[in-house]
């Protein structure tokens, strides 16, 4: 036990008391940052004026526990109507940090921050409890470790605490120690209601986060939430915000690696967005496009999308690089997915075909893939493969998808078949309208497939 801690098992708990100055370093110091007089925390402080006691440090394992399983009876027993209400709670975070500890040894240990009993109920979603400590007088802006428990209840899409904590008076306009508003704070589909009970209570739909420069539009976009998105444009959410990377929310929703389970919801926010008006053509700093972006992530419905709006297909981003560079350079890593049909949507609308004396380096890259391979020979009447582009697929892989590459293989010996020839023919006469004049001919489905490019897994 220190001269800044107490149990509530002591008979001492009026004594020991924590006022503004002690606080202030005592924060600072445990976390090695630099004593700021004019920091964030202080007005957090001073903003605790409604308890009749300075915050303490409570370490009661007891207590601690009353208040990480929501045990209303305990947090009766323990927080009466004469108890320090505003605790500082020492607890584990979500980052690793090393620590020095004993003989010059460094251990990698949970970064240590700062709570209270508002906060940890708060998040953790415990409605009934929070309610008794609102009631009892408790700091609803109090925010010991750089946020308040409204940022706890948002990050934990707890609509009941949420709501609880507006009506009590909480700021949804604060700011945390890392430069975010509650809003921002809704980063999962279950926080929609947080959302809207935020944008009531008078949050500000077009606020941006400090450092990154988002607003709560890029931060629902990042994370795929189309009903987010549908809320925060209802409420007059700007779709051409530029964050400090200088992307809008679409360029935000491109960019955003996401799995393969997710490309249908990173779709349909990316189809909200445009629907609404969002720049297709849209550039960030790097002069990534939505459509350089989503071609990296290899999601082909966002591809489509974007093609069919009327996004340049060929233009190029600071390094040079168009689309279909984007997208066979990613190949390797996004397999599950299907990046072929990525490459099949660029060429059937007119992305300009890679030179032919590259395409050994991209078989190199891309064997494991071969349906990439079939788009990319396809698109051209004829190329010349030697028996370095043997060399150039392992023996695994041959074997994995044996039909195809002896398909290739066997392009040495001779030329391509008529019907190819054919194909290109009518798709080099029809370039540049070749998806409109198609839909009007009204050819049969396999004509039409074959025509687009439609895989066989086999070359001719």
């Amino acid at each position: 036990m220190t001269d800044r801690t107490f149990s509530f098992s002591s008979a001492t708990l009026c004594s020991h008391q924590l006022d503004e100055e002690k606080l202030d370093w005592w924060r600072h110091s445990r976390h090695g940052r630099p004593r700021q007089r004019e920091n964030y925390l202080c007005p957090m402080v001073r903003g605790c004026q409604n308890s009749h006691r300075e915050p303490l440090e409570c370490r009661d394992v007891l207590v601690q526990n009353a208040l990480f399983t929501g045990d209303l009876e305990m947090i009766q027993k323990y927080f009466t109507k004469g108890a320090a209400i505003n605790l500082i709670i020492e607890a584990k975070g979500d980052e690793l940090r090393w620590t020095s500890r004993k003989f010059g040894l460094w251990s990698l240990t949970y970064e240590q921050e700062l709570t209270t009993p508002l906060h940890i109920t708060a998040g953790r979603g415990y409605a009934d409890c929070l309610h008794y400590l609102l009631l009892r007088g408790a700091s609803v802006n109090f925010a010991p470790g750089g946020k308040t428990a409204l940022h706890e209840a948002c990050a934990a899409a707890s609509t009941d605490c949420v709501r609880l904590l507006l009506s009590f008076g909480a700021d949804p306009e604060a700011v945390s120690e890392d430069g975010c508003k509650p809003l921002h704070f809704c980063k999962s589909p279950d926080s929609i209601q947080c959302v809207q009970q935020l944008l009531q209570h008078g949050a500000n739909v077009n606020s941006r986060t400090e450092e990154e420069d988002n607003t709560a539009l890029h931060v629902a976009a990042q994370h795929g939430l189309a009903e987010h998105v549908r809320l925060l444009l209802r409420h007059g959410a700007e779709l051409e915000a530029k964050n400090e990377e200088g992307q809008t929310p679409l360029n935000a929703a491109c960019a955003q690696p996401h799995q393969p389970q997710d490309m249908e919801r990173y779709y349909r926010v990316c189809q909200l967005l445009v629907d609404s008006g969002a720049n297709i053509n849209a550039a960030d700093r790097d002069r990534q496009h939505p459509l350089h972006l989503a071609c990296k992530n290899a999601n082909a419905q966002v591809v489509e999308l974007l093609l069919a709006r009327g996004a340049h297909v060929n233009i190029m981003n600071y390094s040079g690089n168009t689309a279909l560079h984007n997208i066979l350079q990613t190949t390797a890593y996004k397999l599950e997915h299907h990046p072929e049909l990525v490459v099949r949507a660029l060429l059937n609308y007119g992305a300009i075909r890679i030179w032919p004396g590259s395409l050994l380096k991209v078989l190199r890259y891309c064997h494991k893939c071969p349906r990439v391979i079939e788009a990319l020979m396809n698109s051209y009447e004829h190329v010349r493969v030697t028996e370095d582009w043997v060399e150039a697929v392992p023996a695994e892989v041959v074997e994995k998808y044996p039909r195809f590459y002896q398909s290739l293989f066997a392009l040495e010996q001779g030329p391509r078949s008529l019907q190819h020839l054919a194909r290109c023919t009518l798709r080099t006469f029809l370039e540049g309208r070749l998806l409109q004049v198609l839909s009007q001919l009204h050819l049969p489905s396999a004509v039409h497939q074959f025509l687009l490019l439609g895989f066989e897994d086999v070359l001719y």
